[in-house]
């Protein structure tokens, strides 16, 4: 049985929580969750591979066990985000690993890379979005509207997607057999964000998220000029980042390693088997 240890550090006077397990001196493999949920939503990846790897997953501040301050003590930007994941990072002594990316964890991984493109070893991502192809527009169109001109007319519907029947969605959107999908997961997210002054935390995120957009293209150059090993294997199904976001990737990685698995955006949740033997199979190949 795989040890899993769940660790508080301190990084610029926040608390974060993470997950870590696997040896130390095995390459390392970072794991960013998404929204609305926490490094919860690996808790049986991680023993998958934990046996070959070093696996490293924190909570975003704001999210899961880390500390969530108020919204006017600390900057709720995807850029602040990354800042502390850096930081964490950076005090656990990892120079160089892998990510795993998800939704709000892909423009955090996206920041490590172009930022420090020589510690990424090697990218999976799983409804992790780098392209605007991946957009679907009946769920993206509310939140641009939003983030373009915050008010009360644009506001309530954004509001929507903090509620529990929207987090409910979300794990069981586009998932042939819902019945493989614990109720558990969307109870345990909805605990969270139902906490006082979450909800206006989450607001500015929604309205910092354009900045991920305004990334894409010196991503894009990132993936060109360096040809990272990347692995998308991608909810098909899912109806927030369709399957073109998953196809795009090969526009500028050729040897882009792509996989659409008949779920959603939670695709852990029915096909954690599935994707822990693609994840095996390709840094087996690509970190050898």
């Amino acid at each position: 049985m795989v040890e899993i240890r769940h660790l508080t550090a301190t990084v610029a006077g926040r608390q974060v929580f993470y997950r870590e397990a696997g040896p130390a001196e095995a390459p390392t493999v970072v794991l960013l969750h998404g929204f609305p949920t926490s490094s919860h939503m690996f808790r049986h990846l991680i023993p998958l591979l934990a046996d070959r790897y070093h696996v490293i997953a924190p909570d975003h501040i704001g999210f899961g066990q880390s500390s969530m301050p108020s919204v006017e003590e600390f900057p709720y930007t995807f850029d602040a985000l990354t800042d502390i994941t850096a930081g964490l990072l950076g005090q656990l002594g990892v120079e160089k690993f892998a990510i795993y990316v998800q939704d709000y964890g892909a423009p955090i991984g996206w920041r490590l890379a172009t930022r420090d493109p020589e510690q990424i070893t090697a990218i999976i991502t799983q409804n992790g979005n780098a392209y605007t192809d991946g957009f679907v527009d009946s769920f993206w169109r509310g939140l641009f509207a939003y983030a373009a001109a915050p008010g009360p007319d644009t506001e309530p519907p954004v509001r929507g997607a903090l509620s529990l029947d929207s987090t409910r969605w979300q794990y069981l959107n586009g998932v042939p057999d819902p019945g493989l999908v614990s109720p558990d997961t969307w109870t345990h997210d909805q605990s969270l964000l139902d906490r006082p002054g979450n909800d206006e935390i989450q607001l500015r995120l929604f309205r910092d998220y354009p900045t991920n957009v305004d990334l894409y293209p010196a991503l894009q150059e990132y993936f060109r000029t360096r040809q990272v090993p990347l692995l998308a294997v991608w909810g098909a199904g899912d109806a927030i980042f369709g399957p073109d976001g998953a196809r795009a990737f090969r526009r500028d990685l050729p040897r882009a390693e792509i996989h659409l698995l008949d779920t959603g955006h939670f695709a852990l949740e029915s096909h954690l088997d599935t994707i822990a033997g693609y994840i095996r199979g390709f840094l087996g190949r690509t970190l050898r």
